[in-house]
């Protein structure tokens, strides 16, 4: 782990060595190495630079800092930071200052990273006014700054920053990463997941599903969605996920669900949690695909966890009583193929499933501009039907289509194909 450095790192340090046209936004789920990649690539650049932790505890000492020539650099005149109650947008502004007395005191100006910039009221406004002032007076100040709940991000950055950033997403790891950083093999990725910070307890399965649950899983909801969003039905959305989790690779229509959960609700209300969910990198909803998008809207969700961790721990099977259940190990391996679509497409590429009135299914739809790449995933669970891959061509134009498991492309290399790369070529 203190070796391997996330394919991002070459271009945060592309974006570092260029002088400093846009803010650079690191953002994406919980213990996807946001924090670390950061650390790493501030050691590489030669460069002074601080990186601050905004909710680091109030006991913490002076922030993170790395340097080049004249050794570190701390933006902090005390020993500690200030409560992280006091970290508000003066805050804000002071350290930014001090950021850019450093930066006009050094020849190689100077890299200012904010981590959990989100936990700062108004942040996006402020940072606008700084960033503006910044590029008038030409100063060779970056910013990085950070954030783990990436619907806030989203919305500070769509509503002050437009034009002025651009962004690095920290998606989950993939199995080619873990592979490479803790050596794991197909099905242990299958069932452990991609999260790097507990992948060393695999072998003691109940440290490593305390773990997810409280490190990860508890931290999600109860920081970056409860304490950051309006959610009236707390208990609700925490139902949710829980069946979110045991339904994944399930298609559920949203009455199915108020039915299963205890709290009372509405679709709405469902939707919008999922949504929230989805956006905390745990669990999202995808759409069936249809010629219109407001009947995509509309439809029944097929739920999927982004990280096949979420499932395993859940479902509460240990590894081999896992591999032995064909159809909970089926439900997994499809997880895992739809997390991995979801998670290395990105905005550009959207992934659907489809199904009509007779039951012929495709489990997964890519979509790139105009065109439609198909995927049906037979991981034991079901035998050689690809009646839906056939239909869905009758009624839709498709690039191409794939088996993926059994009969078709081994499902370790189809986890080692970027989204993007299924449309590449003629």
């Amino acid at each position: 782990m203190h070796t391997y450095q996330r394919p991002q790192g070459s271009t945060l340090i592309a974006r570092l060595h260029e002088a400093p046209r846009w803010l650079i936004i690191v953002t994406g789920p919980r213990q996807t190495g946001k924090t670390t990649l950061v650390d790493q690539v501030l050691r590489q650049i030669q460069r002074p630079s601080s990186h601050i932790a905004v909710d680091a505890p109030d006991s913490a000492m002076a922030p993170i800092a790395t340097g080049f020539r004249g050794g570190l650099t701390s933006l902090t005149t005390g020993t500690s930071l200030p409560p992280v109650d006091q970290r508000d947008t003066r805050w804000l502004v002071r350290t930014w200052e001090e950021a850019r007395l450093e930066a006009r005191a050094s020849d190689r100006g100077f890299v200012l990273a904010l981590d959990e910039i989100q936990k700062i009221p108004n942040w996006s406004e402020t940072v606008k006014g700084l960033w503006d002032a910044d590029r008038l007076a030409g100063l060779p100040l970056h910013v990085v700054l950070l954030g783990s709940a990436p619907l806030l991000m989203q919305q500070g950055m769509s509503e002050s920053l437009a034009g002025r950033y651009e962004v690095i997403d920290m998606e989950h790891w993939s199995f080619a990463e873990m592979a490479v950083a803790f050596d794991f093999d197909l099905d242990r990725f299958v069932y452990f997941g991609g999260y790097p910070g507990p992948a060393s307890m695999i072998r003691d399965e109940i440290r490593w599903r305390s773990f997810i649950h409280h490190s990860l899983i508890e931290p999600n909801i109860e920081r970056d969605i409860l304490a950051l969003q309006r959610v009236d039905k707390p208990i609700l959305l925490k139902q949710l996920f829980g069946l979110g989790a045991a339904y994944s690779g399930q298609i559920l229509a949203y009455n199915k669900m108020l039915g299963q959960l205890d709290e009372a609700g509405n679709t709405t209300t469902l939707a919008r949690y999922l949504d929230l969910l989805s956006n905390a990198g745990l669990i999202t909803g995808i759409s069936k695909y249809a010629s219109r998008p407001h009947r995509r809207r509309a439809s029944k969700p097929k739920l999927n966890v982004l990280n096949t961790a979420l499932m395993s721990v859940h479902s509460e099977y240990t590894f081999e009583q896992a591999r032995v259940d064909r159809t909970f190990w089926g439900h997994l391996v499809e997880s895992a193929v739809g997390a991995h679509l979801v998670n290395t497409g990105g905005t550009e590429y959207r992934v659907y499933y489809w199904r009509d009135k007779k039951g012929r299914d495709v489990d997964f739809v890519l979509e790139h501009g105009r065109k439609l790449v198909l995927f049906e995933v037979k991981s034991g669970k079901r035998r050689g039907n690809v009646s839906g891959l056939e239909e869905f061509r009758k009624s839709f134009p498709v690039k191409a289509s794939h088996v993926v498991g059994r009969g078709g492309i081994p499902v370790s290399e189809f986890l080692l194909t970027p989204a993007r790369e299924w449309f590449e070529g003629s």
